[in-house]
């Protein structure tokens, strides 16, 4: 995609103000790096607060019709996910993933009980294909909005919860995927004790017009510096955390990718509201009888990094999987990945090899995540 047809987020001439060195991104010109570095800017994260621009991803809201109420708009978007949106609590946010009828994953997403309505969060590049996915089967039964006129905001590492408490105290007792609409300095905000790189943290969605003045706050306190994309990408992987079109996607079940975990107990054979969504009866089937390649954690034995779309070998050089992943984890101190590997090799300690140019790289099938997630849950 050419430079001039690349969309920009509000933020866009605050990134070139910093330094930043801009990518395309799912459309969308992002900030790759800053002066800082991708190594600098990982570790600031881990060790302080990084604040990334994340407003390239689409933020939905879907609304009750007349008559009806937010229990109503979470009826209906179970149709479409295979988790439980009506138990879900006031304020309170849920990982979920839009699955298509062979149980494969659409996008993953993020979904807040705002009382009067849901608040959804989806990847940059599937936004448009959600946002027409939700429009054509949830017609009739709620009204689905994209929310273009807001950005969205991560402040992301151990000094995040800090910094935001200094324009309002009401975030300090939040806890992990609490959400709600809160005032900061005066600015409409919907805030969530959430992210996508492991650590403890917020996500920010506030009107444009706000954006600069607000990015600016947040980088004048010492604690912060402006993290892009490429530590993002390192700091979600040492968490063990899916990137949407690399680890998963539309020909990938939530059994095979390893996140049966979001795979809420109600929506499972026997539950209460067992099934009704894309997919079900296989990914039900999977449940019970397994699949034949799974997403694992791959620690890297060698100093060589080992990238995405490297063939997975065993100990007679059969391929018997792909790197999704891969990278150097800088607070690991060394190479780690995730893959797909045929389900005989997904044990925790299985050595395999990848190849890279050529030659074969030692590895070993390992738990995720590489580096502790320090989320505050209580």
């Amino acid at each position: 995609m050419e430079s001039e047809q690349l969309l920009n987020t509000p933020l866009h001439d605050l990134h070139l103000e910093l330094g930043a060195r801009m990518v395309p991104f799912a459309g969308y010109s992002m900030p790759v790096q800053y002066p800082l570095g991708v190594m600098k800017e990982h570790l600031h994260t881990r060790s302080k607060a990084g604040l990334f621009d994340v407003s390239h991803m689409g933020q939905i809201r879907l609304s009750p019709l007349p008559g009806d109420n937010v229990l109503d708009v979470a009826r209906a978007l179970e149709s479409l996910v295979p988790v439980d949106v009506l138990g879900l609590r006031a304020h309170r946010q849920r990982y979920a993933v839009l699955t298509n009828d062979d149980g494969g994953i659409l996008d993953d997403l993020m979904i807040t009980n705002l009382v009067d309505s849901l608040f959804v969060v989806v990847n940059a590049a599937c936004k448009q294909q959600d946002v027409a996915h939700m429009r054509k089967h949830l017609a009739g039964l709620c009204k689905v909005e994209e929310l273009d006129d807001r950005v969205l905001l991560a402040l992301q590492g151990p000094a995040a919860c800090a910094v935001v408490a200094r324009l309002c105290p009401e975030t300090a007792p939040m806890v992990f995927m609490d959400s709600k609409p809160m005032w900061l300095d005066g600015i409409d905000c919907i805030v969530s004790r959430s992210g996508y790189t492991g650590e403890d943290g917020f996500e920010l969605s506030i009107p444009n017009q706000h954006a600069v003045r607000f990015a600016r706050w947040l980088l004048a306190q010492p604690e912060v510096a402006s993290i892009g994309l490429g530590a993002r990408d390192s700091l979600r992987l040492e968490a063990g955390l899916c990137l949407y079109g690399h680890d998963m996607d539309a020909s990938i079940t939530p059994v095979e990718a390893s996140l049966v975990w979001a795979l809420s107990q109600s929506r499972r054979a026997g539950g209460a509201r067992a099934g009704g969504y894309p997919g079900a009866a296989i990914i039900e089937r999977q449940l019970t009888e397994g699949v034949s390649k799974k997403r694992v954690g791959l620690q890297i034995t060698e100093k060589a990094p080992v990238r995405e779309g490297a063939e997975i070998v065993d100990a007679e050089g059969h391929i018997i999987g792909k790197v999704t992943s891969g990278g150097f984890g800088p607070s690991v101190n060394s190479p780690i990945a995730m893959g797909y590997v045929n389900n005989s090799f997904a044990a925790t300690g299985t050595k395999l090899n990848a190849i890279v140019r050529g030659k074969p790289v030692a590895m070993e099938v390992v738990k995720t995540p590489f580096f502790p997630q320090r989320y505050r849950r209580r």
